[in-house]
């Protein structure tokens, strides 16, 4: 959540707006202690909300019990390798937000529409004969949107970008927060 601080006198520059966390955000940190390269500790630590709500959210979780950066570190790794604008030390990144959050979007659409995923293939009942004299086929491929049972197909570039939303559901999108946040109403200028 942005903010303006309150300006502590009636001359010079506004401050420069702030970010407050959400109230309900539980947010736990793992530190990593290196020495000559090597990590020779690993501690966690709770940033933002208590250490009771972050149990409570670990114990609900059913892939991990504990504070581990695995699951956030390989969702970040993967869309840096996807979209140019995140990755590190290059000149692809974005100048203005709105071409940032197309991009995003676009990513996303095809990694979970366009994209099958080796752990998420299903066996074929009969092997499939493939062109020439290769072997059978005998998987089907599975992207995460057919696994999670929105499309009933591995969606090609074409299908992707040619689909068009209706401006009802355009409007129930859910906007991921994190992602884009809303930019109130802040002082620009003396």
């Amino acid at each position: 959540m942005w903010y303006q601080p309150a300006r502590r006198g009636t001359r010079g520059a506004h401050p420069k707006p702030r970010r407050r966390p959400r109230a309900d955000l539980s947010y736990a940190q793992v530190i990593k202690q290196r020495a000559g390269g090597r990590i020779t500790a690993v501690y966690t630590t709770v940033v933002f909300g208590e250490q009771a709500a972050v149990a409570t959210r670990l114990a609900q979780s059913s892939v991990s019990q504990r504070i581990n950066t695995r699951f956030v570190e390989r969702d970040n790794l993967t869309q840096r390798q996807q979209n140019r604008r995140l990755t590190r030390r290059t000149n692809g990144f974005s100048k203005d937000l709105t071409w940032f959050e197309k991009q995003m979007w676009l990513s996303l659409a095809y990694y979970h529409l366009l994209l099958p995923h080796a752990r998420l293939r299903t066996p074929l009942p009969v092997p499939e004969p493939t062109l020439g004299t290769g072997s059978p086929r005998r998987w089907r491929p599975v992207t995460p949107a057919m696994a999670a049972g929105i499309t009933d197909h591995v969606w090609t570039t074409r299908e992707l970008l040619s689909y068009r939303v209706s401006p009802l559901e355009w409007q129930k999108r859910p906007i991921p927060e994190k992602l884009f946040p809303s930019w109130p109403e802040v002082h620009h200028g003396s």
